[in-house]
Order: C-alpha cells, then sequence, then structure tokens
C-alpha cells in the first residue's frame, strides 16, 4: 500500500456455500484482512480507502428497496464475516478519522464470473448445448448490475469527496426472481428451457436471501452515479454481452460445465 493515494480493498473469500464449510477461513481473511487494510491505511496516511462490501449483508429484505439503513442480517457466514469487515472499516473511520468509504455492490454479472453465479451458470449450460439446466431455488429475487456499472460505482464513490464515512449501495433498482431470470436468458439464446433442481445448490432453509432490491439513491446525490444497464431492458443488453462472451470456445473451455464448485 506504500506509495498509494486511493487504495480499493476487493480481497476476500466470497463463496457462500464454502462458507458453511470453514466459517473460520471466512473470519480470518475478511474480518482479519480488512483490519491489516485499514490499519496500514492510517499509519501511511492514504488518501482514502474504498472497502467492498456486498447485499448480502442485508439479508432477506425487510423492506423494500433496501436503502442503507436496512438492518444487517448474517444469514451465512460469509455475510457475517463481511458484516464484521464493514464494522472495522468503519471503526477506523469514528476512531481515527481513516477516510474509508464502502460500496455495497448487489448481484454483479458478466464476463468472466466464476460458474458458482446463477447468470454465468445459466449462461455456461445454455452455451454448451444444454437444454435441461440444474440450478437451485427459482423463487429468491436478486437485483443483478452488470459489471461495468459496479466498476463505475467503485471509480465514482472513489472520486467523491461526500462518500467518506458513507456506505452506498450500488444497484440497478431492479428487482427479479431467479426463475424469471432464466426466462429472460433463454430468450436472448432464443431457445426452450427446462429446469431441474440441484440439491447441491440449495442454501439452508433460514440462510437463504429471498429477496434483494437495490434502494441506488444515495449513489446518485453523493457521487453522481446511476446504472447504465438498469432494468429489464438493461439486464437483457447485458446477459447478452455476457453470452457473447461465454460462447467463445476458448472461453467456455475454461469452466467444467458439468460440475458444481462450492
Amino acid at each position: 500500500m506504500q506509495n498509494c493515494s486511493v487504495f480499493f480493498h476487493l480481497a476476500a473469500l466470497i463463496g457462500i456455500p464454502y462458507s458453511y464449510q470453514t466459517p473460520e477461513s471466512y473470519i480470518e481473511t475478511n474480518i482479519r484482512g480488512t483490519l491489516n487494510v485499514v490499519h496500514a491505511a492510517r499509519e501511511l496516511s492514504i488518501e482514502k480507502v474504498v472497502h467492498t462490501s456486498t447485499s448480502e449483508v442485508y439479508g432477506t429484505a425487510l423492506f423494500v428497496p433496501i436503502n442503507e439503513d436496512h438492518p444487517l442480517q448474517g444469514q451465512s457466514p460469509y455475510a457475517a464475516s463481511k458484516i464484521g469487515a464493514d464494522q472495522i472499516a468503519m471503526s477506523y473511520f469514528y476512531s481515527f478519522s481513516t477516510p474509508v468509504a464502502i460500496v455495497r455492490p448487489f448481484n454483479t454479472y458478466g464476463p468472466r464470473q466464476s460458474a458458482r453465479a446463477v447468470i454465468p451458470t445459466i449462461i455456461m449450460q445454455l452455451a454448451s448445448g444444454k437444454r435441461t439446466i440444474r440450478l437451485g431455488a427459482l423463487g429468491p429475487t436478486r437485483d443483478f448490475n452488470y459489471v461495468d456499472d459496479t466498476v463505475r460505482g467503485f471509480i465514482a464513490v472513489a472520486q467523491s469527496d461526500k462518500t467518506v464515512g458513507e456506505v452506498v449501495n450500488v444497484g440497478s433498482n431492479f428487482e427479479i426472481s431467479i426463475g424469471d431470470t432464466v426466462r429472460l436468458v433463454a430468450e436472448v439464446f432464443g431457445v426452450e428451457v427446462k429446469v431441474e433442481t440441484d440439491e447441491s445448490r440449495l442454501r439452508p432453509e433460514n440462510s437463504e436471501v429471498e429477496r434483494l432490491w437495490a434502494d441506488n439513491s444515495k449513489a446518485l446525490r453523493l457521487a453522481s452515479w446511476e446504472p447504465r444497464f438498469g432494468g429489464r431492458e438493461g439486464l437483457r443488453k447485458g446477459v447478452a454481452i455476457t453470452r457473447r462472451w461465454f460462447e467463445e470456445p476458448a472461453n467456455l473451455a475454461r469452466y467444467r460445465v458439468e460440475d458444481y464448485a462450492i
């Protein structure tokens, strides 16, 4: 971190299913790792630390759209570790005036993403020729944010003087169920799709986040950011771009279509 002015902290263990098996590694990496970052930032007088949170810290929405004042609910060890990381980061702002800003991205998707994420999972299976695909729960809703919008959100928060000591949602303000997402992706491919439930992809009942929908008005107010891929048509456009990347044979070959890796 020496000779840095602005530091983007994105390092974390992120796989929710794996956090059920090795929760201690999430505590060590996500919470202690964040402590290392903000402590170094304080010692080196970094101008700004942009810390990465996640919409998972909200748990199942108690009200929608979800703003930054929504209660935090750790419904998985991963989510709990990110709540802890957020609090460590903010504690350095309050205790030592370390210039911290927290970006809370909702469900980012796009080219190169891990097959653990649902949109790449759907696209990858369809791109490989499958018309019966394996997924987990179809009822939960998500707020999908195309990767270009997420990146722009991080940069906007970093560049704004108004975001120091603030938590800022970066989401599309559009809610869609996993089942409807499957149908949208199938429309982009122009195919009919059947879904089979893969039990290994289901979260424990009380751990599943059933509803996410971002209120992104604070990002507009403090950082002049708003999504370019918002709404259903924005999602369709982002999915089409993502599909083209996955359909490149060299790209698809990087993934194990038959396997579900946690």
